[in-house]
């Protein structure tokens, strides 16, 4: 049985890159025994391989309240007024943010220079309890820069909220109210997870602010609000599952609340065009979003993602270009795209990738085999493209 089987945490992100779901599939099959897949968002993958049947009603009869805010992400009087009325009431609130720590990005007010990580292409992430900034690839930390290393005069301000911060908000104007912080910055360990939950189930907390860690299956009966924020983030990622990671990650937030209760649910976002038709119809999200993957991506099509890292650019792009040519005559692949990663540096290391598309897993396997090299570190079914 594979609870929750569409959650990414399923597929490793470091060698042996497998995926536990596929891995259980694989292994009742050869064991000739019965497999259960369940969630309440399946992947699209699965919905389309395997029979299914969905569950009516629940142990509880509940009714949920969606109120869409068109809105940055912000802690908003929407928000507060929603949060403090539940508390008042004697019932909790969950709040979500995709992003953890403090803000995500320091940005100079000057000249606008962005704060990267020395060995990352990416921006340092505002820890303000450590009084440092930290780079959540390579866990590079360094004290809060005063001003600006680039323009010399300009101010470091923030951009995008995260956890901390919203906890940080809802403490000082609301010194009354319980707050919880749940991500992996507070939870660290399996006897910190339990101590967290714990409180909040005992109602020892008013409202729980975390990242995705909340939509984890946890189910308690007093959650009768719902605030999702940064869902907007998400929607637009450069990634082919974008609309079905959001949509998902959403209804999972939700369905948190109100599970004996009837709750409301508060959305900062400027699509309810998109979730508004799908949010009580997954299934019918999962029909139409078929046909935008039919001839190019799974389930419909096997993909393989081949990448290359060392600590010298021009050796990493070699190494890519050698599989690159050896790739040009293998028979039955498409080379969907080659060149520098998104994101081209983590921890000192240059990055590039070769993203290969196939009917057939063979297919691609064969090519891969023909033409790898030593520096050629192979994913296959890539949930990952960074």
């Amino acid at each position: 049985m594979v609870d929750e089987e569409h959650d990414d945490s399923y597929k490793a992100n470091s060698r042996p890159r497998y995926n536990a779901r596929d891995m259980a599939i694989y292994y009742a099959s050869i064991l000739n025994i019965p497999v259960l897949l369940g969630s309440a968002t399946p992947s699209l993958t699965s919905y389309i391989k395997f029979p299914y049947v969905r569950l009516k009603g629940g142990y509880f009869s509940q009714n949920r309240r969606f109120i869409y805010e068109p809105h940055i992400e912000e802690i908003t009087p929407i928000i507060e007024e929603a949060v403090i009325k539940t508390a008042i009431k004697k019932e909790q609130s969950m709040l979500f943010l995709p992003t953890r720590a403090n803000f995500k990005y320091l940005i100079c007010d000057k000249c606008g220079y962005t704060y990267t990580c020395p060995y990352c292409d990416v921006g340092m992430s505002l820890h303000k309890f450590a009084r440092r900034v930290k780079c959540h690839y390579c866990n590079f930390c360094e004290p809060i820069p005063e001003i600006c290393p680039e323009c010399k005069r300009g101010d470091l301000l923030s951009s995008r909220l995260g956890t901390a911060e919203a906890v940080e908000h809802f403490e000082e104007k609301y010194p009354n109210l319980r707050v919880g912080q749940f991500d992996r910055d507070k939870i660290t360990t399996q006897k910190k997870l339990k101590a967290l939950l714990s409180s909040f189930n005992s109602g020892e907390i008013d409202l729980l602010i975390g990242t995705q860690m909340l939509s984890k299956g946890h189910d308690y009966h007093d959650v009768t609000l719902a605030v999702i924020q940064g869902i907007d983030n998400i929607l637009q990622m450069s990634d082919y599952r974008a609309r079905e990671k959001a949509l998902s990650l959403l209804i999972q937030i939700a369905g948190r609340s109100g599970r004996k209760k009837d709750a409301l649910v508060l959305i900062q976002s400027f699509y309810q065009e998109f979730f508004d038709p799908y949010i009580l119809k997954y299934e019918k999200f999962l029909e139409d979003e078929k046909e935008f993957r039919k001839e190019l991506y799974p389930p419909y099509k096997k993909l393989a993602k081949l990448a290359f890292a060392h600590l010298k650019k021009d050796k990493a792009n070699d190494k890519m270009n050698e599989v690159l040519q050896k790739l040009y005559s293998a028979p039955n692949i498409e080379i969907v795209g080659h060149g520098p990663s998104p994101i081209e540096k983590i921890a000192n290391k240059f990055r590039f990738q070769i993203l290969l598309r196939s009917d057939k897993s063979t297919d691609l396997i064969k090519a891969i085999k023909m033409s790898k090299n030593v520096l050629c570190e192979v994913d296959m079914d890539p949930i990952d493209f960074v």
